[in-house]
């Protein structure tokens, strides 16, 4: 019998967890990384949540699958037959999707045997009905999807005051009183993330299931912060990725450049299913075998067109380059894009909604891992920024993304923020349809 799928995901967590050595407590993941694969340069499609997570469960980039934006603000999926689930489904799969989705405003059309109907998708509604599911004689070969909303903000009030006083941002950050107190709420969820993802692993042990269960644990994006979340800087679109099962065992930690676009034909070939035409990534299991010349990327790509605001964005990442280009004219950051927060209070008060935003940039990213340095006038750089311009466009051109051939329009019924807006919110416009529109 082919192996079980448990799809473990979160909100907004980037790879700020205990495993990728931060000083965060989440033993729970640890203790997953510890037999598992993880995989230290994994990268999301799209960071944002809708988009990013449509490209892991399709295969296919947010530009050719229809999601260029928010689920909850009227974007949808060109197709939902292209989903992995509905893959697995024909194969035999019996399916449950309990907690946080964000691929369409109505779960039912996701094509899940069995939807959860919970309370909320926080840990203490979502951990306790994923233990009833596999306690309950859950039939086999399964897919479960349990998604939590941790560590999306509104995050818990800090946990402790040692978190409050010492807790040190990330290095893209300031390090200030009212970042590290900032900071220390988000230790707080990732704590709460783990203590839900512990109950889920704890059941799937006591049952036994764990000993024929791919269990994939990842994240949608780059944690809620300025700069980080809807930016397409390795702090936006870097994820935490590990898996344990079969195959995927050892505790090791790998180094190669891998998508989420990885994930959909890697499960097909585990569970012994043709992967489709329209998944355009690679199988994982070459690279674990130790296979390097067909497990081996030579560099990702990802993308963002709407979040809460349109801010169209394109980039190619090998291993040492990141090469970003913006398709439209606002000078400034869009600030729609940046969740409220106690940061953003921060930088918002020293002038960030007026600093330009270059057009297009180019980061080394062993001399200057944080990215603030960009190499674009840089005539030593000529010849990396000619290729990856050139490799940038022909990705594009592939996959006929259609901001090639101007901007792109929101579709009928959406509900956007305009560029110029300082929250996501602020009013919003309702796309009625050519020349009509509304707020609200």
């Amino acid at each position: 019998m082919p192996p079980n799928i448990l799809y473990i995901h979160s909100h907004d967590t980037g790879r700020y967890i205990q495993p990728y050595g931060h000083a965060i407590p989440t033993p729970n993941l640890q203790w997953l990384a510890d037999q598992g694969i993880m995989f230290r340069n994994a990268f999301c499609a799209a960071p944002s949540c809708s988009g990013s997570r449509a490209a892991l469960l399709t295969g296919e980039y947010c530009h050719t699958n229809g999601m260029m934006g928010l689920a909850h603000r009227g974007f949808t999926l060109n197709d939902y037959d292209h989903q992995l689930v509905r893959v697995l489904k024909a194969n035999g799969y019996h399916s449950e999707l309990i907690g946080e989705q964000h691929i369409s405003a109505d779960p039912s059309v996701l094509g899940y045997d069995v939807v959860h109907e919970i309370p909320d998708t926080r840990v203490h509604s979502v951990g306790p009905s994923a233990i009833d599911a596999l306690r309950s004689g859950i039939r086999e070969p399964f897919f479960m999807s349990v998604g939590f909303f941790e560590t999306h903000r509104s995050f818990f009030a800090p946990s402790s005051v040692r978190d409050r006083v010492y807790s040190l941002p990330p290095p893209f950050l300031p390090d200030t009183p009212e970042i590290r107190e900032d900071v220390a709420a988000y230790k707080a969820s990732a704590r709460s993330l783990d203590h839900g993802v512990g109950a889920v692993l704890n059941a799937l042990q006591e049952t036994r299931l764990d000993e024929r269960t791919l269990v994939i644990f990842t994240t949608d994006h780059g944690l809620a912060f300025p700069t980080a979340k809807a930016s397409l800087l390795d702090r936006g679109i870097g994820v935490s990725l590990i898996i344990r099962g079969p195959g995927f065992t050892g505790g090791r930690a790998l180094d190669e450049l891998v998508s989420h676009l990885d994930i959909f034909p890697t499960v097909c070939e585990v569970a012994g299913v043709e992967t489709p035409p329209w998944a355009l990534g690679r199988s994982l299991a070459p690279l674990i075998a130790g296979e390097e010349e067909l497990g081996v990327r030579s560099a990702i790509f990802s993308e963002l067109t709407y979040h809460a605001a349109y801010e169209p964005q394109r980039a190619i990442r090998t291993e040492r380059y990141k090469y970003i280009r913006r398709f439209d004219d606002y000078p400034y950051p869009v600030l729609a894009n940046c969740d409220d927060s106690p940061s953003k209070h921060a930088y918002l008060a020293r002038g960030w909604g007026t600093r330009p935003v270059a057009r297009e940039s180019l980061h080394d990213l062993f001399f200057n891992p944080g990215e603030g340095r960009n190499y674009v006038d840089n005539e030593d750089y000529a010849g990396v920024l000619a290729e990856l311009r050139e490799r940038l466009l022909e990705w594009m051109v592939s996959t006929d993304d259609p901001l090639l051939r101007g901007p792109i329009a929101p579709p009928t019924g959406a509900r956007i923020n305009s560029q110029s807006q300082r929250s996501a919110d602020d009013p919003t416009q309702l796309i009625e349809g050519v020349g009509a529109s509304s707020t609200g």
